[in-house]
């Protein structure tokens, strides 16, 4: 299936490393010519570097878009953007007991308000050529939050909630909006914390035991692993495509089966 991606420019932010990473590199194969975006400049540039050892066609550009001035300088370095991809987030596993209000306020802004300032900067040019594509990572604990971690779900019910907002302001447009919403991704930071999380539950010393337990009993999917960052980009790639015109305010769950629910 041909995408129709070839001559679309896609920024994904968040993509030095892990989901936005095999976004970024997907994007590219299939044509479209990528914005790798970061905060650590050598990491950044070292993916775009990849990309384009590839023969893909990407440029790397740094800034916190927890602030304006760095939402203003990667949007003017990115030029006219036809795919947008909010990836960039930030998680730290904290509870209840450990949270402030202050560090509330924080995750809001690095994993909400950035979004927000790269859709007020770019989607206008959208607009005015008549075609885009506005993606949001989102994921399951936005509709089924557990205790942990609850300021991060809320932002990510916060993602999910403008997602749908976004797709009927631009209603007529030419411009889509939706949210990919991942399970359980099998990235450094989450195989590091399976292997932590086995040797105290006991879930074996080989790690075909350890992701088959931990899909079974830490993050319960009917396909009983985790998943791959690939197959994340794949669904990425798939909305920001021609052929994907016809869906808007979606939330694409590629989770193995973690949410039941009808809706």
């Amino acid at each position: 299936m041909d995408l129709g991606l070839s001559g679309k420019r896609a920024l994904i932010t968040g993509s030095s490393t892990g989901l936005g990473q095999a976004i970024a590199q997907t994007l590219a194969a299939e044509g479209a010519s990528v914005v790798v975006h970061g905060r650590n400049a050598s990491r950044t540039d070292a993916v775009a570097e990849h990309i384009r050892a590839a023969g893909g066609d990407a440029v790397s550009v740094t800034g916190d878009l927890a602030t304006d001035a760095g939402a203003d300088a990667v949007a003017a370095t990115a030029g006219d953007i036809d795919i947008l991809v909010n990836n960039a987030g930030h998680y730290d596993g904290l509870g209840w007991p450990e949270l402030t209000a202050e560090l509330w306020a924080q995750i809001y802004q690095v994993n909400v308000v950035s979004g927000v300032r790269m859709i007020e900067r770019l989607v206008p040019g959208m607009r005015r050529r008549g075609w885009g594509r506005v993606i949001q990572i989102g994921g399951g604990l936005a509709i089924q939050p557990v205790a942990m971690q609850p300021h991060y779900n809320a932002t990510l019910a916060a993602r999910h909630n403008l997602t749908v907002s976004l797709a009927r302001e631009l209603a007529g447009t030419g411009i889509t909006s939706n949210t990919v919403a991942p399970g359980a991704i099998l990235t450094e930071p989450v195989r590091d914390m399976a292997i932590r999380a086995a040797a105290v539950h006991g879930w074996g010393s080989t790690w075909e035991d350890i992701e088959r337990a931990a899909a079974t009993e830490w993050f319960p999917n009917d396909i009983g692993r985790f998943g791959r960052p690939d197959e994340i980009a794949s669904a990425v790639a798939f909305l920001a495509s021609t052929q994907a015109g016809y869906i808007s305010g979606a939330d694409l769950r590629v989770d193995g089966g973690t949410i039941r629910s009808v809706a």
